[in-house]
């Protein structure tokens, strides 16, 4: 654990790490301070012959809503139609699951065409009944399934539109809709006393950062991608799309503490003034 000595010796490194953010349920994450893959017929990185990692997070990036890049991308590499990935604590998206939430038919045509599964998310915003309805005969409490970001399948009936509202009423005719999830209040007080940076190890991004951005709370490790963080009580709270993880604050003799389980304790953070 850091001292605060430590601690300021690490800060200056701090400023070559963005510290990007996604908009919270699905939006658009912001992606102008990611590094760039790189460009075909460039020098072979390490990742090769894998995908390069931020290409694969521009693609399910660019699949909520911008098709001439998607279709770029698609042309460079059609495999990159289902490229996925982990926007933090496990809450992993498709390039489809980033199209049907959004509600984008053109995108998620196209990387079905291109060879994307479909999925009963896909299916439920294309406005595909009868798929809809073979899922549903085969799954419990379909009603129950939530897609990237915590997105309620019904959700994607809702964003699909006209097209869609054939499926929007029969999956309604289903009942047992998934609950609100509305969040457990949070006091002023307690969202200042848990905001701050939280130092859990020696290197310049071993910490997290808690703030609030009107007035919903959130947590991103620098160079990382910020996180809602939905607060199920006595400052525990689990992190947008990654439901069984939890990320609880106590108050110690140390100062203000984090804890990041999954299930088990992972990291323990202690406040920095």
């Amino acid at each position: 654990m850091l001292n605060r000595r430590q601690f300021v010796r690490i800060v200056p490194a701090l400023g070559a790490f963005a510290i990007s953010s996604d908009r919270a349920h699905g939006q658009t994450p912001e992606i102008s301070a990611w590094p760039t893959a790189p460009a075909p017929g460039s020098p072979r990185d390490e990742s090769f012959p894998s995908h390069h990692p931020f290409l694969a997070k521009e693609m399910v990036s660019v699949s909520h809503g911008n098709v001439p890049r998607v279709k770029e991308l698609l042309a460079q590499s059609p495999a990159l139609a289902k490229a996925s990935w982990d926007w933090g604590f496990g809450d992993w998206e498709t390039a489809l699951g980033a199209a049907s939430h959004i509600g984008n038919r053109a995108i998620a045509e196209l990387l079905i065409e291109h060879g994307a599964g479909p999925t009963i998310f896909s299916a439920t915003m294309l406005g595909q009944l009868d798929a809809v309805k073979a899922f549903a005969a085969t799954i419990p409490n379909v009603n129950h399934l939530r897609g990237p970001h915590s997105i309620p399948l019904i959700n994607h009936a809702r964003a699909g539109g006209a097209q869609s509202a054939e499926v929007l009423r029969y999956l309604e005719s289903l009942g047992n809709l998934p609950p609100a999830g509305d969040l457990v209040p949070l006091t002023d007080m307690d969202r200042e006393s848990i905001s701050g940076r939280y130092v859990f190890g020696e290197r310049p991004r071993d910490l997290f950062i808690v703030d609030s951005e009107k007035n919903a709370l959130g947590i991103v490790r620098p160079g990382a991608t910020r996180r809602g963080l939905t607060h199920l009580g006595k400052l525990e709270f689990h992190p947008v799309g990654a439901p069984a993880v939890r990320v609880r604050f106590e108050r110690t003799q140390e100062g203000m503490t984090l804890g990041l389980f999954d299930p088990d304790l992972v990291v323990r953070g202690v406040k920095m003034a």
